[in-house]
């Protein structure tokens, strides 16, 4: 009964959200373009099968994805695990917690992997560059850089160091990049770094950070919980791009390599 209750008030929250998107498209076909809309009937269907897929979609990560990463990070990051049963927090060194490092970085790249938006971007990727763009490569390149990103998020966490300083210093590198990369790859590459932030990355990376936050001593989930979203960002447009000049330099030695013969 409580599931059933939690779904249907999941249900009301969502079409209240999508509501005003459907009106605003119904309003511009019929107002300003001034035509019948198309197929209605399948759009309505379409825009049925949206919302029993967004409900579905929320009650599962309030079911399971936040529960379980919470849960994770806690468990990876408690005294208990990190020194020893007989150990103090405050003894715990930045290299105790390497499994919480090495958990958020098999997160983030799993997660990637599998995120839907990236999985639609590659595929278009390759099909505009007519296979010059390879979509498994883009899409191990992109999860490479979320992998890096929460390894050094979740590092930041544990030291409690300010977040403006990676997040500047990570833009230097991407800016730097961008002056040498291949200029057909940098708006893909900028474009790969909002992809990640989506349906199935964000709430894991997020339960993580503030799971971590609650356990590791003298963090504020409120300060620290946050900003992982930032890293899995910030790091794809340099593995991306780094990608890219790596895919250039092998193509050049190849050819030279070819005229020597």
């Amino acid at each position: 009964m409580e599931l059933l209750t939690n779904f249907i008030r999941t249900l009301s929250l969502t079409v209240i959200d999508v509501l005003p998107v459907a009106a605003l498209l119904v309003f511009f076909q019929l107002a300003v373009l001034r035509r019948p809309i198309p197929n209605w009937k399948r759009i309505a269907l379409g825009f049925g099968f949206v919302l029993l897929g967004l409900t579905f979609f929320l009650d599962g990560l309030e079911s399971a994805l936040f529960p379980i990463g919470r849960i994770m990070a806690r468990q990876l990051s408690s005294p208990e695990f990190v020194l020893g049963a007989a150990a103090t927090p405050a003894g715990a060194a930045w290299y105790a917690y390497i499994w919480v490092y090495v958990f958020g970085a098999l997160v983030g790249f799993a997660t990637t992997v599998a995120e839907p938006a990236l999985i639609a971007v590659s595929f278009k990727a390759q099909e505009v560059s007519r296979g010059g763009l390879n979509q498994w490569g883009l899409r191990l390149a992109v999860a490479a850089g979320v992998a890096i990103g929460i390894a050094v998020g979740t590092f930041r966490i544990v030291t409690g160091t300010p977040l403006y300083l990676y997040i500047i210093a990570g833009y230097v590198v991407v800016v730097i990049q961008t002056l040498f990369a291949p200029r057909e790859i940098i708006p893909l590459a900028y474009d790969s770094g909002g992809v990640t932030t989506s349906t199935v990355t964000v709430p894991l990376v997020a339960a993580l950070g503030l799971g971590l936050s609650e356990t590791v001593p003298g963090r504020n989930p409120a300060l620290d919980g946050f900003g992982l979203i930032a890293f899995a960002s910030v790091f794809p447009i340099m593995t991306v791009m780094g990608y890219a000049q790596l895919a250039r330099l092998l193509a050049k030695r190849k050819l030279r390599a070819s005229k020597e013969k």
